[in-house]
């Protein structure tokens, strides 16, 4: 069983492919450190747009790194909470958009 993870709960964008629940085939984080470092806290707004831009290239590169194709994984998981509202939605959609790419492909 092949787990794409995907998490955008705060300010980190990250990605992982692990193997049958235990074994991490590849893990990438884009962080937004010099992004927030002006201010005291993550700006949720800013966190959540920078998520929009940062998801994609992170997750092709989780799956480059798992030497994989979406259409070889089993399963896709999302942060849920607790988080910034903006931010677990982006997470949220793009594991909708790429499950929903991955029935719709495997269905032709």
């Amino acid at each position: 069983m092949l787990t794409l993870g995907i998490e955008t709960s705060c300010d980190e964008t990250a990605a992982a492919v692990i193997r049958d629940g235990r074994e991490v085939l590849s893990d990438v984080v884009s962080t937004q450190i010099d992004i927030h470092r002006a201010g005291a806290e993550s700006f949720p707004e800013l966190a959540s747009r920078n998520h929009v831009v940062q998801v994609m290239p992170v997750i092709d590169e989780a799956l480059t790194r798992a030497q994989l194709t979406l259409s070889q994984i089993d399963e896709i998981s999302v942060t849920k909470g607790p988080g910034l509202q903006g931010a677990l939605l982006v997470g949220l959609e793009v594991a909708k958009g790429l499950a929903h790419a991955r029935a719709f492909s495997s269905s032709e």
